[in-house]
């Protein structure tokens, strides 16, 4: 946990903001104790090769532990479905096997996919599912110096999610690749969906009132425990002891995607994590980061992928038609 600096009125106030740890929000809670009947339990585990943290208000702190439990189980399942760094996942089998032939997927995984290939369609390719091996080329968090365009251009081939085929044999969802070297990669849409299922499991165990924030994906369960909505800060991507804009949240998801968390720079241009589909490289824009509300955290989570750096006119066009109960709540 960590406490912010309130010197100046743009930090949040050490009355009012506890930081859930490193990431693109800071939450409101209180630091008093909340009485006999309502504890706040917390907790901090690494997932999904980020953070997830939790912060449950119960009556009961054994139920709220359990209620984590199980939400921390969902997330780890839903990482063993589909993270494309294991061969064993069923988007690594994909990823071996299925430019040779139809590779099963279970119901869950052809959801997020079908749902990844919605986002891809409505925007014209602007949201790519299939940018696996643009992704491997780059490398941000190892590379000192971008790779050159001809290696970009021999692995990006043209909108790679239409060589991706999902459909049905002997009752299994199946993924088949209609091109050489495509490769899935549902990192912009699989960690909201995880979200949403850490939610549904807190829900099951009869929490009513929490937070759940895996890397930049947030979802404010009822409310916080002084009875009003959840206030979520949003961090300043160029010094993250301040912050930049504020929400209230109840039963919604917040998603943030910015340039400032994976990169590195190289002759004074940042090289970021956020891929363009159309070029193969970091998106050249004039913003550091966006946030998306959301009703769910799937899509707040495949909003601030596929808009960050679009024309706030453009994106919101295209969320009323992709997502209507979307919205830009900032950018900057």
């Amino acid at each position: 946990m960590t406490m912010l600096d309130p010197s100046d009125r743009s930090n949040p106030s050490r009355r009012s903001f506890l930081a859930l740890g490193v990431g693109a929000f800071v939450v409101a809670t209180l630091p008093r104790a909340l009485g006999p009947r309502r504890r706040m339990v917390r907790r901090t585990v690494p997932v999904m090769g980020t953070v997830a943290e939790f912060a449950v208000v119960h009556h009961d702190a054994a139920a709220a532990e359990a209620a984590i439990d199980a939400a921390v189980a969902e997330l780890n399942r839903v990482e063993r479905l589909m993270t494309r760094f294991s061969r064993h996942s069923e988007i690594g089998r994909a990823n071996l096997l299925a430019a040779a032939g139809p590779v099963a997927v279970s119901a869950e995984t052809a959801l997020v996919i079908r749902e990844a290939l919605r986002w891809a369609e409505a925007s014209d390719g602007a949201f790519d599912p299939c940018l696996g091996a643009v992704t491997d080329l780059w490398d941000v968090k190892h590379r000192q110096a971008p790779p050159s365009a001809a290696e970009v251009l021999r692995v990006l081939g043209t909108q790679p999610f239409r060589h991706l085929e999902l459909d049905r044999h002997n009752g299994e969802s199946v993924v088949h690749f209609t091109a050489a070297g495509v490769q899935l990669d549902l990192g912009g849409i699989a960690k909201g969906y995880g979200v949403d299922l850490a939610v549904k499991a807190l829900r099951a165990h009869g929490i009513r009132d929490a937070i759940v924030n895996v890397g930049g994906d947030l979802y404010a369960m009822g409310v916080s425990e002084e009875g009003d909505p959840w206030r979520v800060g949003i961090r300043d991507p160029q010094d993250p002891r301040r912050l930049i804009g504020k929400l209230e949240v109840t039963d919604g998801a917040v998603a943030t995607s910015g340039d400032y968390m994976q990169y590195f720079e190289h002759h004074g241009r940042r090289y970021h994590h956020i891929l363009d589909p159309r070029t193969g490289e970091p998106r050249r824009v004039g913003m550091h980061s966006i946030t998306i509300a959301a009703d769910d955290c799937m899509a707040a989570d495949a909003a601030a992928t596929t808009f960050f750096g679009a024309p706030r006119a453009e994106a919101d066009r295209s969320l009323a038609v992709i997502a209507p109960a979307a919205r830009i709540v900032h950018e900057v």
